[in-house]
């Protein structure tokens, strides 16, 4: 019988957010720590033989001196740098075989190969037993791509294999992958072929027994197929589950998919809102987004008992200082609960990086900085300082003291007490803070409206 294999799976992370030897992680990044998910489908995808160790460098430091016999690095783009740091200390340092895998490596293999023994092309599923048998034979190939996992039939996860008690919840799953749209600054729809996969419905029903009562969906988009997800919806009322997660805007205008997301639990529901203008969302792709309806959707998941966590994109082509005000007014006006608002990042692997690259408008490569809080191209119509000062103006006002307790006190009206003091209070300080250690609540200050 051949020795067990010992694989340590590094998440990088930003500098701000590292946990130094010694040091503990920050009790205020807990919220936005949603489980290793993606680190434990690596973990059961690997041979029987092989042991496994999963590192989160948002609470652990990295361990040089592991006795591992391959380091494997999964990173975004914002943390390439800190990946090919790791993995060129591990491979140089320490003689260890690195293999690299996630979105970053995925569409920009020939920069991470200088610095990875091998890559991972896309989802692990396919491709982990291969790069196993591959090194135990000597013939590691630098990359490996093997199609899209199947997902009718994906491992069961070992979730000790991470500290439930540092995350906001450790019992997340998918029921689907990927998205059936093609937004332009999308790099998931690209990364899963523009494929949306859904699994078996007893095989997810048989996955959340096992669970906790609160539950985190990390589908890009939950309710990409309405059929699909009325069903998985109405077998689900019986577990008595709370649930989160993300999906299109469209769950506002089928009542039925709607009314049986809430009869199984479902609180909150992050949406893609992106812009106010329709000229934004044309030239994006999100024809199915109407700016004008966005209120009433809102009125709508309220009236549901549905909270809405909202994500808006600034510095589209079509977006003038004045995006700014009109879109904090549309914020409170409209009820929103939370808010993810971003500069506009063309990242590799999108439609979008392929257009600014080919004109000439990135200007910054520097993928530290492609972190959502930066500027990277040329904005059309304001300059780099007034995309930058007015996006972080949007996000110190909405995350105000004043503002926040706002939100609270109006979530009675269609949350529970538990929920709107714990999810709603709870996750907007918590962003709060997040701004505050990136220095957003300061740089807000020196935009002019």
């Amino acid at each position: 019988m051949e020795d067990k294999l010992k694989f340590l799976l590094v998440n990088p992370t930003a500098p701000q957010w590292q946990v130094k030897p010694g040091r503990k992680p920050r009790r205020s990044t807990k919220t936005f720590r949603f489980s290793m998910l993606p680190s434990l489908h690596v973990a059961a995808s690997m041979p029987p033989d092989v042991e496994t160790r999963i590192i989160d460098e948002d609470i652990e430091p990295i361990d040089f001196d592991s006795d591992a016999d391959i380091i494997g690095i999964s990173f975004m783009t914002f943390n390439a740098p800190r990946a090919y740091e790791i993995a060129d200390k591990f491979r140089n340092e320490k003689g260890k075989t690195v293999i690299f895998g996630g979105f970053h490596p995925t569409f920009m293999p020939d920069e991470a190969a200088p610095h990875a023994d091998a890559i991972c092309i896309g989802e692990a599923e396919p491709n982990v037993p291969r790069i196993i048998e591959d090194y135990r034979a000597g013939k590691l190939q630098k990359t490996y791509y093997n199609g899209l996992a199947d997902v009718s039939n994906l491992p069961i996860l070992n979730r000790d294999l991470i500290d439930k008690s540092q995350y906001i919840t450790p019992w997340a799953l998918q029921a689907t992958r990927g998205c059936p749209h093609r937004c332009t600054f999308c790099s998931v729809s690209t990364f899963h072929q523009h494929n949306h996969r859904t699994r078996p419905i007893e095989a997810v029903l048989e996955e959340l027994r096992c669970m906790g009562k609160h539950v985190l969906f990390m589908d890009d988009n939950l309710v990409g197929e309405h059929e699909y997800a009325k069903e998985l919806f109405s077998r689900m009322i019986p577990l008595k589950k709370t649930w989160f997660g993300q999906g299109g805007i469209n769950i506002a205008y089928d009542d039925e998919l709607r009314q049986l997301a809430a009869a199984s639990g479902c609180h909150g529901m992050f949406i893609g809102f992106e812009s106010l203008s329709e000229d934004n969302l044309r030239d994006s792709h999100k024809r199915f987004n109407k700016s004008s309806e966005y209120k009433q959707v809102v009125k709508i998941l309220h009236d549901s008992g549905i909270g809405v966590f909202a994500g808006f994109v600034f510095g589209m082509d079509n977006d003038r200082p004045d995006v700014f005000k009109t879109t904090l007014e549309f914020l409170h006006e409209s009820g929103i609960d939370l808010l993810q608002a971003t500069i506009q990042t063309p990242f590799p692997g999108t439609e979008l990086f392929e257009q600014m690259d080919k004109e000439g408008r990135i200007f910054c490569k520097d993928w530290s900085r492609y972190d959502f809080t930066q500027v990277v191209f040329e904005p059309n119509h304001m300059s780099r300082h007034t995309l930058k000062h007015g996006c972080d103006w949007v996000r110190s006002n909405f995350y105000s003291h004043p503002a926040i307790w706002r939100r609270v006190k109006r979530a009675f009206g269609y949350l529970s007490p538990f929920l709107s003091f714990a999810c709603i209070g709870v996750m907007n300080y918590n962003y709060r803070t997040r701004c505050t250690v990136n220095h957003i609540m300061e740089s807000g200050k020196h935009f002019r409206v």
